[in-house]
């Protein structure tokens, strides 16, 4: 029997029979709830008998059924008000258990019934550990948690349904995957033992342990994990919401655009193609130019190369921030015969008349540029989340303050951040969140159980900068930019194109992240123990 508590005092499964009722009162359960109807199926136990089992265990049997495939009604909610208030008792110390064919409806039928209502607003639910998010941090930390600690009470509050592998993005429009590949549905993903609470944060309250959902109720934590990942300004560069999917202009920084590059590279035979990079920090700093090195060699071999000018505009004032990558990807911007131009900044995209405008740094001051384009990619410019801005979690950056080896909160202690919304100043990426990942897990235990967080991120991240294809130099480094290979160098040289780094990047690394990293299967990822969180 599968049991799982939707908090410390309910729990769900899916069927039960009579000889599990004598085991379910030794776990401490005081009421069982049929939310299945009779004659589902030709094998299911029968309501009678199981109620009269459960009674003689010492079990209150309440029978509330919900029809499969449709929403419990009023009365159905009405009724399973009354019943767990009965069940639990006027201090709430009982504990239920509620069964159907999958446990879905039971959960449903609980989820209504303590919905706020005028009469009886509603109780704050309370867990071991809330984590904000369910993306590839959020996921991961949980299921690093889980890993641990099977019998933590923990609530994934995440209100999207599908869940995609951003790092593949980069190969779709270099028609490498089709986009399908990169996409799964979220709830395959939730850990078996977590509760998903299909909702958005709407605030944070720290100071009450709390977090506020969009419906307007609380729910309360003993820790907290911040996984929200960040948001793409879209709108900040003015003319662009409107533009994008059309008129030439693209990003891979969207899962429905990033076939639309892979078609435009496919049709642009010559012309003039930008691609662009917005000022730091963003996800994956290598993506922008990922973009670039694809087209070029698709166009080389198509022959078309010389017949297209190829221009990338990067913010920044270096090709790449660590500088041992640098000389590898020079390379390929000279043989690809690409106008590099740093300190350049995209301001404003004229779609229909097909024209980019930029602000240039120079020896001379900022000027204003414009350049005409047949194909135009854009990297949008990226900032914290609105509610974490606007949250006490944020510090000067707007992202969350944490300390940046044990990702813990600078002023509240038992909340912590994983992925792209942490304050600190490693890579944005999928593989630094595969690092952060249990040493949060391990330091969130080591708060729960009164100790001192010691486990520590070294700041790693991984960028497969994928300059051609079929070759990929694979930049993994950490805090101050130190070099912090995963393989040693005679067999893969980060500093150099490498089609063993091709193939980690196009057969490995997804299986590690859908199959080791989001279940919580930690390999090669052992925390240091030097934290001073």
């Amino acid at each position: 029997m599968s049991l799982r508590f939707l908090t410390a005092h309910y729990a769900i499964s899916p069927q039960i029979k009579a000889e599990d009722m004598p085991g379910l009162a030794e776990q401490g359960f005081t009421g069982i709830v049929c939310v299945r109807p009779d004659g589902e199926e030709n094998d299911q136990p029968d309501v009678a008998t199981l109620g009269v089992a459960a009674e003689k265990s010492g079990l209150a049997f309440a029978y509330i059924p919900v029809r499969s495939g449709t929403t419990p009604d009023a009365h159905s909610v009405s009724v399973m008000r009354r019943t767990l208030a009965e069940m639990l008792g006027p201090d709430r110390t009982g504990k239920v258990l509620a069964y159907c064919r999958s446990g879905r409806r039971a959960a449903d039928l609980f989820e209504l019934a303590n919905a706020p209502t005028e009469e009886a607003p509603a109780s704050p639910r309370r867990f071991d550990v809330v984590v904000v998010g369910g993306g590839a941090g959020g996921l991961a930390a949980a299921s690093s948690l889980l890993r641990r600690r099977p019998d933590l009470l923990v609530a994934i509050v995440e209100p999207s349904t599908e869940h995609y592998y951003q790092p593949g993005w980069t190969l779709v429009g270099g028609g490498v995957f089709e986009a399908q590949q990169t996409r799964r549905s979220e709830v395959g993903l939730i850990p078996r033992n977590a509760n998903w609470i299909r909702q958005a944060v709407t605030a944070f309250h720290p100071d009450r342990n709390r977090v506020e959902l969009g419906d307007g109720s609380m729910i309360e934590y003993s820790a907290l994990v911040v996984a929200t990942g960040l948001k793409l300004d879209w709108a900040a560069i003015p003319g662009l919401v409107e533009t994008l999917g059309k008129n030439g202009v693209t990003s891979n920084y969207r899962y429905d655009l990033a076939p639309y590059t892979w078609e435009l590279v496919q049709q642009l035979r010559e012309g003039t193609a930008l691609f662009t990079q917005p000022p730091m920090p963003i996800k994956c700093a290598g993506a922008p130019q990922k973009a670039m090195y694809l087209a070029c060699d698709a166009w080389r071999r198509a022959d078309v190369l010389d017949r297209i000018e190829v221009e990338f505009d990067a913010a920044a004032p270096a090709l790449f921030g660590v500088a041992a990558f640098v000389p590898a990807l020079m390379e390929y911007v000279r043989g690809y015969g690409i106008d590099l131009q740093l300190k350049s900044r995209l301001v404003s995209v004229d779609g229909e008349r097909r024209i980019a405008t930029f602000e240039r740094t120079t020896e001379a001051g900022v000027e204003t540029v414009e350049r005409a384009f047949d194909m135009l990619h854009v990297v949008p410019p990226q900032t914290a989340p609105d509610v974490i801005r606007n949250s006490p979690l944020a510090g000067q950056s707007g992202f969350v303050d944490v300390h940046p080896d044990t990702m813990k909160h600078t002023a509240f202690a038992n909340v912590f951040a994983i992925g792209d919304v942490a304050g600190t100043s490693n890579a944005k990426t999928a593989a630094a969140a595969r690092k952060q990942a249990p040493v949060v897990a391990e330091n969130i235990l080591s708060q729960l159980s009164g100790r001192m967080p010691d486990a520590a991120y070294d700041g790693y991240g991984g960028c497969p900068l994928t300059v051609e294809r079929g070759r990929i130099v694979l930049a993994e480094f950490g805090y101050g930019g130190k070099l912090l290979p995963t393989l040693p160098k005679w067999l893969l040289d980060g500093e150099k194109p490498s089609r063993l780094a091709w193939f980690l990047k196009e057969k490995i690394m997804p299986r590690l992240y859908w199959d080791f990293m989001l279940r919580g299967r930690e390999l090669m990822v052992k925390p240091d123990r030097k934290g001073q969180g």
